[in-house]
């Protein structure tokens, strides 16, 4: 308690910091407090309890990202995640398409330019997720003030206008406050939701409404702990390559001549694989309108189903190798290593030290699929041994590791400051490795 205190301090001390974490909170305050304020026009008493469906599948994934505010019909519906989907195709374009990998190449000037390009795509997703939210989701009679055409383009309008905001308000967080806006505000929208969960969890136990009293509830908090510890080392791992920088001697001095390292993560993928898996879980649902594909449906129906789980893990691990080979590129490593005069001992540099960076990453993404797929699948695992399903989804998938990367990366900022001060870090041994990105 001492250290932690002494912590504290340190943190307050360092004004830059201080100035920070206070933008930072402020910034998410305001996102909160938007999350709550209904579409002009919406009947509160129709939406009292969230729009119906918001719950599971892909639709109950958007709802968690934007922290209720998507079954609230808040003018922050749609959140981040048209901005998200915007950034995932201009990084796959980025991969694929020449003009789009020389901007990449530019350094900084590339980079404003693929940003512009990213908020120009953002507005076109929007434009079809808002009409389509709107008409889809929000049912006719909790808006009785307005009717037909000028509801859907108003609404559309606020909630394109929302969304914009949100995303500027994750940009401002990243430039002049801690972590990155957009990973946080995520993140922030899952926490929202932890303390009713875990409320309903514990209620249900100590009143005798559920199976195994409190006993069975402390050993649930238990496994989360140990389930959260697991989130933590996947999110860490990294496999080291070693790396010699050749000698050279500019006038009197002399540069390089020290072993350095390739930090290759065993989760490259993060998230992506889960959300991917997850959305393409949602099709054989549309099997049940045919009287021939019932059956497969019905198995797929529920996502604590013994197929349903085995199919989406395989789809966890597909994905994982798929996003990995997508976002890690061996040759351009090679490439740049070979051009700052490194090498990796006993390998040749160029051709040879892509195919050996290549075979790593296929090795050490085995096992971090196979882990991310069995944390991506405890959910299910807890629904089934009587967690009750808002307070299951903290167990794993998504909602999990979204929030122990992000804290990670925000903690391994924070540490930063207080070590380029001469402060101590936020621990007594080792170092926060953070994590690289969504």
């Amino acid at each position: 308690m001492k250290k932690f205190i002494e912590t504290i301090k340190n943190i307050y001390n360092i004004e830059e910091l201080r100035k920070r974490i206070a933008y930072t909170i402020l910034l998410v305050l305001v996102y909160r407090l938007g999350s709550f304020i209904l579409l002009p026009g919406l009947d509160p008493d129709v939406l009292k309890g969230g729009i119906a469906g918001t719950q599971d599948g892909l639709v109950g994934l958007l709802n968690m990202f934007s922290g209720g505010a998507f079954g609230n019909a808040s003018i922050f519906a749609l959140g981040v995640m048209p901005y998200i989907s915007a950034s995932i195709v201009v990084q796959l374009l980025g991969m694929f398409v020449p003009a789009f990998r020389k901007m990449q190449m530019e350094g900084e000037s590339g980079r404003r330019k693929m940003n512009q390009i990213t908020r120009y795509l953002t507005v076109a997703i929007l434009a079809i997720q808002g009409p389509a939210y709107v008409a889809g989701m929000i049912p006719a009679a909790a808006h009785p003030y307005w009717s037909g055409f000028w509801f859907n383009l108003v609404s559309t309008i606020i909630l394109m206008g929302g969304s914009m905001f949100v995303m500027w308000l994750g940009e401002r967080i990243t430039d002049r406050g801690i972590g990155n806006g957009i990973s946080l505000i995520i993140m922030i929208g899952i926490v929202a939701r932890l303390p009713y969960a875990l409320f309903a969890e514990a209620v249900q136990k100590f009143t005798g409404n559920g199976v195994g009293g409190p006993l069975l509830f402390i050993v649930e908090m238990v496994v989360w702990v140990l389930v959260i510890l697991a989130a933590i080392a996947l999110v860490q791992a990294v496999r080291k390559v070693p790396v010699q920088y050749a000698k050279r001697v500019i006038g009197n001095k002399q540069y390089g001549g020290v072993r350095q390292y390739i930090p290759l993560k065993i989760n490259a993928a993060g998230v992506m694989p889960i959300i991917f898996a997850q959305a393409l879980m949602m099709f054989p649902m549309l099997l049940g309108r045919y009287d021939a594909t019932r059956g497969i449906a019905a198995a797929f129906s529920s996502y604590t189903t013994w197929a349903y789980n085995i199919t989406f893990g395989i789809l966890v691990i597909i994905f994982t190798y798929f996003y990995t080979a997508v976002t890690v590129n061996p040759t351009m490593m090679a490439e740049d290593m070979k051009k700052n005069g490194g090498f990796i001992p006993g390998v040749k540099p160029g051709k040879k030290t892509a195919e050996y960076l290549d075979s790593i990453m296929t090795k050490v993404t085995l096992p971090g699929s196979i882990f991310l797929a069995m944390i991506a699948c405890m959910p299910a695992l807890a629904n089934v041994m009587g967690v009750n399903n808002q307070f299951a989804s903290f167990f794993g998938g998504t909602s999990l590791l979204i929030m122990v990367g992000v804290i990670l990366d925000t903690l391994q900022q924070i540490e930063s400051y207080l070590l380029m001060r001469h402060y101590d870090g936020l621990m007594k041994t080792g170092r926060l490795t953070g994590r690289s990105g969504m």
